[in-house]
């Protein structure tokens, strides 16, 4: 199936097909079934206008569902979303990026995916369609564990909404794995900083690839809030910042190792953001 409005996709996932795999770019569901045959309803919603590009709205912007990476790094967009933009030129390859989009990231909700650090930090919005209406879901409400969101049968992704940053907002994005492209993350890290006058008004720092859901560190953004943005600021970053991470031992990575690397990765991109002119 493949609808060319938000409404046909909507009846398609009523009923009988409320189970339908949603499909965007498909570069996590077709190598996952490399060597069978496909025995689910699909349903292709890349024709559908309206979950299409990206807009700037009275509230801030609205990225389209089926929106690529490659589309989302190639826009003329402000400094607040630098972080983003980063993210998306690492996702895969370039045959990942052109085709890859940034729900279905959100929806395949992997501990390592590369786009929720940065739009955590960024403090989106997910909107989503169903039978009952339209709602909006924090992402951080969103995603709920390994490979678990809370969409409901016979319900899709439409949308990702970034709120406007109420003061000049700057971010980055830094990403560690065993090489530098084509890689999972072993530790992944965003961080938005809102200044004024050259001292921080508001800051959003995420986690990502250590713990089951990709965390945000209340407790060093409250510390960095009424400091002057300089390099210096990293020297605020301490190890119990990182208590509530739960990273895992695996193949890439033990856990201390995990732990650390996300210590390090922040501690640089501040000392980044705090080098940047303008601030």
């Amino acid at each position: 199936m493949r609808p060319t409005s938000l409404e046909e996709a909507l009846e398609h996932l009523s009923a009988v097909q409320a189970n339908a795999v949603i499909l965007a770019g498909g570069t996590d569901f077709y190598p996952a079934r490399v060597g069978r045959a496909l025995d689910e309803d699909v349903l292709d919603i890349t024709a559908i206008p309206y979950l299409q590009g990206i807009g700037e709205t009275d509230e801030g912007w609205r990225i389209g569902a089926a929106t690529t990476w490659s589309a989302v790094a190639d826009a003329d967009l402000p400094p607040f979303f630098d972080a983003l933009r980063q993210a998306a030129r690492q996702v895969g390859g370039t045959q990942i990026q052109n085709s890859g989009t940034v729900a279905g990231n959100l929806c395949n909700a992997s501990p390592a995916a590369d786009s929720v650090p940065p739009l955590l930090a960024m403090r989106a919005k997910v909107e989503i369609h169903g039978r009952n209406g339209r709602r909006e879901v924090p992402l951080n409400d969103f995603i709920t564990g390994n490979r678990r969101t809370v969409l409901k049968s016979g319900e899709l992704v439409s949308a990702v909404l970034i709120p406007r940053p109420k003061k000049d907002a700057r971010s980055v994005f830094l990403k560690l794995g065993a090489r530098e492209y084509l890689v999972i993350s072993i530790a992944m890290v965003a961080v938005v900083l809102e200044t004024e006058g050259g001292v921080v008004s508001g800051a959003s720092v995420a986690v990502g690839a250590c713990s089951a859901v990709a965390q945000r560190l209340s407790f060093l953004e409250s510390e960095l809030i009424g400091r002057r943005l300089n390099a210096a600021l990293a020297n605020r970053v301490k190890p119990a910042h990182f208590d509530a991470l739960s990273p895992i031992d695996d193949i890439r990575a033990t856990a201390g190792y995990r732990r650390e690397a996300a210590e390090v990765l922040v501690r640089r991109a501040l000392t980044m953001l705090g080098k940047q002119k303008g601030n």
